[in-house]
């Protein structure tokens, strides 16, 4: 029997980009010397996956899971949307999903060796992208949504609301999907943000020749705007925009909100 570690096969696999398994059986094959195996897996074509690594992987795949009071969203990157769509790669970020609902945010390493394997496989650089958990307090509820396109998710929220139902949480969690607010409250707004924007729409207003007794108030009802696009409570609600976000919620509160959209 060949003599190597599993250090061995980590190291052989950080060096070729070659799945667990085929670095396992290249040091077998070579009684486990590293440069035979090394070459051995370039003869193989197993070893392409390091080439890759340096591709741009803006495309991919999101899931989410729901389990016992948490939720997790996860993002799996790889370079083309014929790839992302593949029913190997749209299974795996979805078992990666779940298990991070399940066990936490540190249980996505438990398939690391899963997605090298799949580089080899599917001949593209795929990676762990981002992953969220979010765990619902006592009494708090939670719901999910994942929009998806041509078969794969593309863009998963997870929302998290007090003293609301899980019902409510979903039709927030849809409005985020599409709104993508970057902000759930006015606070939340960088002041230099607020600031840098008041500064120009007062320049704008003042060259559109507007009185300067009405150029406050003018400017005010602007950047009012300008808040209501960025900020989720003061967003009107995309399936009934007569009301906000803050009154389709009534009494309830959200606590927090997570969404993960597939190259941003």
């Amino acid at each position: 029997m060949a003599d190597f570690t599993a250090k061995d096969v980590q190291r052989l696999r950080q060096a070729t980009g070659a799945g667990m398994m085929d670095a396992k059986r290249a040091l077998e094959e070579n009684s486990g010397d590293f440069e035979m195996a090394s070459k051995w897996l370039r003869e193989k074509g197993l070893a392409k996956a390091a080439s890759r690594a340096d591709r741009e992987n803006s495309q991919g795949a999101v899931a989410v899971s729901e389990t016992g009071g948490a939720a997790a969203i996860v993002e799996l990157k790889c370079e083309t949307d014929f790839v992302a769509k593949s029913d190997q790669f749209t299974s795996l970020v979805q078992e990666i999903a779940t298990l991070v609902a399940s066990k936490g945010e540190g249980a996505a390493a438990e398939k690391l060796d899963a997605i090298d394997d799949l580089k080899v496989v599917l001949k593209e650089n795929i990676e762990l992208g981002r992953v969220v958990r979010v765990e619902a307090q006592p009494g708090d509820v939670l719901d999910t949504y994942v929009h998806r396109q041509d078969g794969r998710g593309v863009n998963g929220v997870v929302v998290e609301l007090s003293g609301g139902t899980p019902e409510l949480a979903h039709e927030v969690a849809v409005h985020v999907a599409f709104a993508r607010p970057p902000y759930v409250r006015r606070e939340e707004v960088p002041e230099s943000d607020a600031a840098a924007e008041r500064e120009t729409l007062t320049a704008i207003t003042r060259n559109e020749g507007k009185p300067e007794a009405a150029l406050d108030k003018i400017v005010e009802g602007r950047l009012n705007g300008w808040f209501r696009e960025r900020v989720l409570l003061e967003q009107s609600y995309v399936k009934d925009e007569k009301q906000s976000i803050a009154q389709l919620l009534g009494g309830a509160e959200i606590v927090r909100v997570a969404q993960v959209v597939v190259g941003s």
